[in-house]
C-alpha cells in the first residue's frame, strides 16, 4: 500500500529574533537534528494550537457560567475567566 504524502504550500517569511531566542532555536535544532526553520514552524504551530485551545477553554467556562446557579461556582468561574483575560 502506498501512502500519499500530504504537501503543504510554503510561504517565505522573514523574521528577526532576539539573540537569546535564536540561540534556543539553534540548540533545539541541533538536539532534534532538524533545521532551524523546521523548529520555528513547529513552535509557531504549537503556539497557534495553544491559543486555539485557550479560546475554546474560555468559551467553555463562559458557557458554564451562563448556566451555573451555585453562587460559589459562579464566583469561581468569574475568577477563572478574569485570570484568563487579565492575568494573575
Amino acid at each position: 500500500m502506498v501512502v500519499a504524502k500530504k504537501t503543504r504550500k510554503s510561504v517565505r517569511r522573514s523574521v528577526s529574533l532576539a539573540a537569546e531566542t535564536d540561540a534556543q532555536v539553534q540548540k533545539l535544532a541541533l538536539y532534534r537534528r532538524l533545521s532551524a526553520n523546521r523548529i520555528l514552524e513547529d513552535l509557531i504551530e504549537t503556539g497557534l494550537a495553544a491559543k486555539e485551545a485557550e479560546k475554546r477553554r474560555f468559551f467553555e467556562l463562559a458557557e458554564r457560567l451562563r448556566v451555573a446557579s451555585d453562587v460559589q461556582e459562579i464566583q469561581r468561574l468569574k475568577d477563572e475567566l478574569a485570570r484568563m483575560t487579565f492575568g494573575s
